[in-house]
């Protein structure tokens, strides 16, 4: 199993960029993982509805035919870290691989969603994407060192 975290946006603070491939590189150890970026639509006056579906059709041909998507939406399922190490086992073991989509500033456009397995909410707070980027890859490193019997999560 592969896992991809595509998400719009190509310029995130350094200490987003940090974060991140300070876990990605933990994870990649165990499971290959790989951050796509994908370029963020123009944003002028009332472009919003076609920046959204400029970012749709990119992460759209970014994505795999076999790969299980998981789009993350603030009205998505919530899971608590043992949940979503229970979830995350269980598509291990199923083989296929895993895309998490990190939508733009106005969120994911309706192709996307209609694509996706799956919508999961990090939490019912609005985050800024660059911090859901790190929340996002920070949890499925807990999730799979849970999975690991790795002493990283304390109950």
């Amino acid at each position: 199993m592969r896992l991809r975290v595509i998400a719009v946006g190509t310029r995130p603070p350094g200490w987003v960029r940090a974060a991140c491939e300070d876990y990605i590189t933990r994870l990649r150890s165990q499971l290959p993982v790989e951050l796509i970026e994908i370029g963020t639509g123009e944003r002028r006056g009332d472009a919003s509805a076609r920046a959204v579906a400029l970012e749709g059709q990119r992460v759209l041909a970014a994505l795999r035919p076999e790969e299980y998507v998981v789009s993350l939406d603030e009205r998505g399922t919530e899971f608590s870290t043992r949940e979503l190490a229970a979830w995350l086992g269980k598509r291990m073991q199923e083989g296929r691989d895993l895309a998490f989509l990190i939508g733009g500033p106005d969120g994911h456009a309706p192709e996307v969603l209609g694509r996706s397995h799956m919508r999961l909410a990090l939490s019912r707070l609005t985050l800024p994407h660059a911090l859901a980027r790190v929340l996002l890859v920070e949890q499925l490193y807990r999730a799979h060192s849970l999975l690991a019997n790795h002493p990283y999560h304390r109950d």
